[in-house]
């Protein structure tokens, strides 16, 4: 099994990111984060080191991967809103980067409105999705050109569908399932847990899991 030492994170600063920071942290990993204005980063820890750069520019991307073992993304839509394309143009940029830099771990989180042929959605989870595409219809249909994006790909990604991100310390029980969101909410400390197991778990190479509280 490969040791994972340096880990590239996309999206630190958000509502997962932060609390996956602080786990890697607490963990021992060295960090590189891709930070839009390193102004806004407060953090300071000799094991983390920032590089500020846009997830959709190829030269931050390189820049960011030079010397990392994996990386994780918790990119949200962040701003300007309008880059309703930032989700597949970013997996474009990590994964031309992963190649040149020789990495092939790729772990990143996305919606439950991502759809994969193993699918067995509950009418609940089946709305949510039909609501995200009717009233988000461009970054809903970005993530899922993401999806079909990494499907492509020769790297060992790992796409975590979410619920509701609960920012909160609180480790409860978790739920995992390939077919279905089994929960409403997901506390943002037990998804940073289950994202860095994830370095070390080949359970789910090259598939989508759905991870929720139960």
């Amino acid at each position: 099994m490969k040791k994972y030492i340096t880990i590239a994170v996309i999206g630190g600063t958000g509502k997962a990111g932060k609390y996956l920071v602080n786990q890697l942290v607490q963990r021992g990993f060295r960090l590189k984060l891709l930070i839009r204005n390193h102004e806004t980063f407060q953090l300071k820890n000799p094991l983390i080191q920032v590089v500020e750069g846009n997830a959709n520019n190829t030269g931050d991307i390189h820049l960011l991967m030079q010397g990392c073992d994996a990386i994780i993304s918790t990119l949200g839509l962040g701003q300007p809103p309008s880059e309703t394309n930032i989700f597949s143009e970013s997996t474009k940029n990590i994964l031309l980067a992963m190649t040149n830099h020789q990495i092939q771990r790729y772990i990143v989180i996305t919606g439950l409105n991502v759809n994969t042929p193993f699918d067995r959605k509950s009418p609940k989870t089946q709305f949510a999705t039909d609501w995200m595409y009717a009233n988000y219809p461009k970054t809903t249909a970005d993530k899922q050109t993401e999806y079909d994006i990494l499907l492509k790909s020769n790297v060992d990604w790992t796409l975590v569908r979410l619920p509701l991100i609960e920012q909160t310390d609180e480790k409860k029980d978790t739920v995992i399932s390939l077919e279905d969101c089994l929960g409403e909410k997901i506390s943002a400390t037990d998804l940073a847990n289950f994202l860095i197991e994830q370095l070390t778990d080949d359970s789910f190479i090259k598939q989508a899991p759905f991870i929720a509280n139960s």
